[in-house]
């Protein structure tokens, strides 16, 4: 069953691939703003992505076809983006897992906890143009959880469940750019 961050990702990742695959593939990095290249691949790393490996974990496949990742990226004329998403698993606790993250992603900035995000209080924290980053829709699945740091152009996610004895979780590296 896919959790409600997996089931956006999945939506999201399909989108964009179906709309950039007319651009082919390519071996450069996605954080090049500089010329004009894409990168359509189920390869991804915890370099890509920006983030350290849970100690222990291996690659998760929802089926034997599936791949653990994804690194999608287009850029051109000082404007792009990038996604980047690696799916683990680990023998150890959502707890375990949860501590080890929060502590990674401080490294990139604040971390904001969107296990059990409080509603908005008003129309205007939604049309906010600022660049803080925000939960939003974001929330964890119950007994779940979901980290994010950096801003709404660059930011890295981690959602976290459990899974029986251990846990699944995601790791994600969003950024757009553009020429302002």
């Amino acid at each position: 069953m896919l959790t409600h961050f997996t089931a956006k990702l999945f939506c999201c990742t399909l989108l964009i691939a179906f709309i950039f695959a007319s651009f082919g593939s390519s071996t450069a990095n996605a954080q090049e703003k500089d010329g004009a290249d894409a990168v359509i691949s189920a390869q991804a790393t915890a370099k890509v992505v920006g983030l350290p490996i849970y100690p222990g974990s291996k690659p998760h496949k929802d089926k034997d076809d599936d791949s653990a990742g994804a690194n999608l990226g287009q850029w051109g004329g000082g404007a792009g983006f990038k996604l980047v998403v690696l799916k683990l698993e680990s023998s150890d606790s959502p707890d375990k897992i949860a501590a080890f993250y929060k502590k990674a992603l401080s490294k990139l900035g604040p971390v904001l906890d969107c296990t059990n995000p409080r509603p908005a209080s008003t129309n205007a924290d939604k049309n906010d143009s600022s660049k803080a980053l925000t939960c939003e829709d974001d929330k964890a699945d119950k007994g779940g959880f979901l980290f994010k740091a950096g801003t709404k152009e660059k930011h890295h996610l981690v959602a976290i469940n459990s899974n029986g004895q251990g846990s699944l979780y995601q790791l994600l590296d969003f950024g757009a750019w553009s020429k302002k």
